[in-house]
């Protein structure tokens, strides 16, 4: 599979996007919603896959559709082709705070496996499928389900994260992290799903139930602030019924109380 071959630029620190370039006739491929802004001449459409050549025919389309509504994607990826005489620059960016990872597949044996919920763009030829994990622990307990990304191809694709992210090279050693703070992993690495440890450490040791493990010859990408995460904080500080927010403790918190009531 040749995929387009485009250029890029991520812009930003903490809030990441990335501008993808496309000369003229070529296509980027991404999550419907994901796209910030574009250049006039670029034309878009909905389509149900990803146009890659493995894909095949209308029933390809239809058994893809339906994979992809099991990770709880859209059916749809939206496909933006630069139809104008020059240049053209379309930007993308993610649902929540975090950083763009840029990932040449090529470089990359071809193949990435990723959160479901990780992609971001990628260049027209790149194949998106799911990857159903085949170990039952793995499967309950590993925050992800059975159901991981796919990235197959020769070109960039563009994944996304929240907080800070790591690369780790493994050479035939085992990292063990929270379930939730995996992003990618390269072929050769084995994932599984391991218990934190005995029961008092499981239920007051503050890190979860049970811990991911990686290990085999390739690299792996962790992210610092998974989105499930911030959303768990936001939310315990969110206001109550009457308008009071939990958790503020502070002393001008508590000034505000006394003059609200």
């Amino acid at each position: 599979m040749q995929c387009d071959e485009v250029e890029y630029r991520i812009v930003g620190d903490d809030l990441q996007l990335v501008e993808v370039d496309l000369d003229p006739g070529e296509t980027v491929i991404a999550e419907a919603g994901a796209m910030t802004y574009m250049d006039d001449g670029l034309q878009y459409e909905a389509r149900m896959g990803d146009g890659s050549a493995a894909e095949g025919g209308l029933a390809g389309k239809l058994l893809g559709a339906g994979k992809r509504m099991l990770t709880g994607e859209s059916v749809f990826l939206t496909h933006f082709t630069n139809a104008g005489p020059g240049k053209r620059t379309a930007a993308f960016a993610a649902p929540y705070p975090g950083k763009v990872i840029a990932l040449d597949l090529a470089k990359l044996r071809g193949e990435i496996t990723c959160q479901k919920d990780a992609f971001l763009c990628a260049a027209r030829g790149t194949q998106i499928s799911i990857a159903f994990n085949r170990r039952i622990g793995a499967g309950i307990f590993g925050g992800e389900g059975f159901i991981l990304q796919r990235l197959q191809g020769d070109g960039l694709a563009f994944v996304h994260a929240g907080g800070t992210v790591v690369r780790r090279k493994l050479e035939g050693e085992t990292i063990r992290v929270d379930t939730g703070c995996l992003v990618a992993f390269t072929s050769g690495i084995d994932y599984d799903i391991q218990a934190a440890g005995n029961l008092k450490s499981m239920f007051f040791g503050g890190e979860g139930f049970f811990f991911a493990t990686l290990s085999g010859m390739g690299y792996v990408w962790l992210q610092s602030l998974p989105f499930s995460r911030l959303a768990d904080r936001i939310l315990a500080h969110a206001p109550r019924a009457g308008g009071r927010s939990r958790g503020e403790g502070s002393v001008l918190g508590g000034l505000s109380r006394l003059m609200e009531d």
